[in-house]
């Protein structure tokens, strides 16, 4: 009996020892899946969405490819009286430099979204300097204007990048209501998936050349603003100072 006791131990701590392991392997959009896990009090997290209990949201439209739909996408916003934060790559930017301009001018907000869209988190300290620094100075020759907000490729981030993007005066920024229209969704699909996440609050992720966000769009800020809502850029409704982000990314005052 002894012996089996001491096997089951054994088996039982190398069993901890591979999970453990493993979690320090795997990473969860960009995350240690240890540190999700475990809950480790140095994990950082960007901005999901922001405490408030006014019927305030953002939309923004992440820009990499393509650029066909997006002067649409800014008369119907203007037809709802709406703004919005268009998150830029740097190719995509220099590409299309003349709708950058557009955006610009139109008074809708611009963020960046990397210089060549990688996962970040692989990237070192430098490297991911040199992604800010390239894709703002693009940004900022077109606009003459101070860029604030990064979002990640693929929603992918860790401490390393978020600090990197901190000291650089930029805040990060995720979303809490994900529409999926780059996967193919019908309009109807699109807005139904919103109208059943959104809160006050809210950070909603498009796609500028997604394939049905023009039917989708004036679906979701119709209905949006029937509830009540008003609908913004990212800089219309996070906090800019005085703020804390708990482990949910909800962004909120300190008391």
């Amino acid at each position: 009996m002894p012996f089996y006791v001491v096997k089951s131990r054994t088996l039982k701590i190398c069993l901890a020892v591979i999970i453990v392991s493993i979690l320090l392997a795997v990473s969860i959009d960009g995350v240690s899946a240890a540190q999700v896990y475990f809950g480790y009090p140095n994990r950082k997290v960007p901005v999901y969405y922001v405490q408030t209990e006014e019927k305030r949201v953002a939309i923004s439209f992440d820009a990499a490819w393509g650029a066909d739909k997006t002067e649409e996408i800014m008369e119907i916003l203007q037809e709802y009286d709406c703004n919005a934060t268009f998150f830029l790559v740097g190719f995509w930017t220099d590409k299309y430099g003349d709708i950058v301009k557009k955006i610009d001018e139109n008074g809708f907000e611009i963020g960046t979204h990397s210089n060549t869209h990688p996962d970040m988190t692989n990237l070192s300290q430098d490297q991911i300097k040199l992604e800010l620094e390239a894709s703002i100075k693009l940004i900022t020759d077109i606009t003459g204007k101070e860029v604030k907000f990064f979002r990640a490729p693929y929603g992918a981030y860790n401490n390393t990048l978020l600090d990197t993007a901190q000291s650089m005066g930029l805040t990060t920024i995720q979303w809490d209501v994900d529409t999926l229209d780059w996967k193919g969704l019908s309009g109807e699909e699109i807005c139904t998936r919103v109208l059943s996440n959104v809160r006050p609050g809210s950070i909603i992720l498009c796609h500028n050349n997604s394939d049905h966000i023009l039917e989708a769009l004036p679906l979701i800020l119709d209905r949006l603003i029937k509830q009540g809502y008003t609908v913004g850029a990212v800089g219309d409704l996070v906090l800019t100072e005085n703020y804390e982000i708990d482990r949910n990314g909800m962004q909120k005052p300190i008391a």
